[in-house]
């Protein structure tokens, strides 16, 4: 079953204190890895900036999503963004779970 993750995140102090070059540097890493996404059922969907416009807007300044395989796939990915040090740099909220149809997810929101 097809699984999603909206990720939210905003730049931490550590981020901010960061040089340009350092910067580059930790997109490099992080850009070496993502290589070998799709093998793994991992497809990155949408990156932007939260439109702080909008009715209920989220706090976060960043937004990814993406989609996957199964669920073993996600935990692969929040694994190997664990380990590049983001958490480091960013502060990050994750939603992510299994899809499904209108009438099924109107039926989990009742069941609360």
């Amino acid at each position: 079953m097809t699984h999603y993750l909206a990720e939210l995140y905003s730049p931490k102090a550590a981020w901010l204190t960061l040089s340009p070059e350092q910067r580059q540097a930790f997109f490099a890493t992080i850009g070496s890895g993502m290589g070998g996404l799709s093998e793994l059922g991992i497809e990155p969907l949408a990156f932007g900036q939260t439109d702080s416009s909008q009715l209920h807007p989220a706090q976060q300044q960043f937004f990814a999503i993406w989609k996957f395989s199964d669920k073993a796939a996600v935990t692969a990915l929040l694994e190997a963004i664990a380990a590049t040090g983001w958490h480091d740099y960013f502060d990050t909220i994750n939603a992510a779970g299994e899809a499904t149809d209108m009438n099924t997810h109107l039926a989990q929101l009742a069941a609360c």
